[in-house]
Formats: C-alpha cells, sequence, structure tokens
C-alpha cells in the first residue's frame, strides 16, 4: 500500500462553525464546534468508506490529536459538514483533507446510507458515501494515524473479536450498512 504522510494544519479547531439543526434536519442556527459538542445539539456529518477494486475497505485509524475516539478505526474519512456546506460537498472535502484522496466531484460518491441524529453518531444526521479508489492515499497526521485495507470478513470478526479498536459511532455505522 502507497501512503505518505503530509504535516499541515490541525485535527479540529473548537472556532469552527457548524449548522444546528432541528429533528427534520432542517437548519435553525450555527454554533462553534465546541458549544454544539458541548451542549449535545444536533448537526450533520459524513462518513465515506473507500473500496478498491477487489472489495476491500480502507479504514484509518484517527490521531491520539482527535478529541473523539482518538486512536481508533473509522472509516476511510469522517468530519462535520461545516456552516453552509451540503454534505457531498463535505465528503469530497474530507476525502483530501484527511486521506489526500482526490475525486471528480461529489457524482464520483455513491450514498449508501442516511442516518438520524441519536446518541450513536453523537447527535449527527449522517450520510455514509462509497467510492471506489484505489490510493495512493497521503494521511494527514493530525487526522490519521494509520491506514489499512481490510476485506468485509477480517473487518467483521475484528469488529467482534476486538470493538474497543474501533470508534463507537463507525461501529453503529457498519451494522446500518445493507449489502
Amino acid at each position: 500500500m502507497d501512503l505518505n504522510v503530509k504535516d499541515d494544519g490541525v485535527a479540529q479547531r473548537a472556532d469552527e462553525l457548524f449548522d444546528v439543526v432541528d429533528e427534520h434536519d432542517r437548519v435553525i442556527g450555527r454554533e462553534r464546534r465546541d458549544e454544539v459538542h458541548a451542549k449535545k445539539l444536533r448537526h450533520r456529518a459524513v462518513h465515506v468508506l473507500c473500496f478498491d477494486r477487489v472489495g476491500r475497505v480502507f479504514l484509518q485509524r484517527r490521531s491520539m490529536l482527535k478529541d473523539s475516539a482518538p486512536g481508533r478505526w473509522c472509516a476511510s474519512c469522517s468530519g462535520h459538514v461545516d456552516a453552509g456546506e451540503d454534505y457531498a460537498a463535505a465528503a469530497v472535502r474530507e476525502l483530501g483533507e484527511e486521506i489526500g484522496a482526490r475525486v471528480s466531484g461529489p457524482e464520483a460518491l455513491i450514498p449508501w446510507l442516511r442516518l438520524e441524529a441519536r446518541r450513536e453518531t453523537g447527535m449527527e444526521f449522517v450520510w455514509v458515501y462509497r467510492v471506489e479508489h484505489e490510493g495512493p492515499f497521503t494521511l494527514h497526521p493530525a487526522e490519521t494515524m494509520d491506514g489499512a485495507w481490510f476485506t468485509r470478513e477480517e473487518l467483521e470478526a475484528a469488529l467482534r473479536e476486538r470493538p474497543r479498536d474501533f470508534a463507537g459511532s463507525f461501529r453503529f455505522i457498519w451494522s446500518q450498512l445493507s449489502w
């Protein structure tokens, strides 16, 4: 696997602005990241799963600098939808920021699953996208400490045998996917 590491930026900023949404995912305001999380306000996020031609999924292990689930395995990339941004644009942005993956645009993403905001997702409405991408990936060290390819069987065995190695939101999301 071809992985490169770049060194710029930070894992997250407390002053990022997120859209706060109601129970129907309609924008009702804007708040700083730290306030949204402290008050457990509904907001938006994306997860992207990169698959290669043989069906393996690339997962990243979150940097120890992350404020949630540091050092745990998660989707290929994931992140919040910035204020005023749509889900697909956020997914394309996160692919580039976290693992250096470039896609032609939102049309390259296949919407796979939409989840309602709930405790298991950190009060995030989540769109999960699928994309075919072979790499190479350039991992952002403030975001990602490692990455690896997993077959579906390998991943499901690891989730059963070592669930604490994976971010809780990822475990929930993976359990909701339809194959």
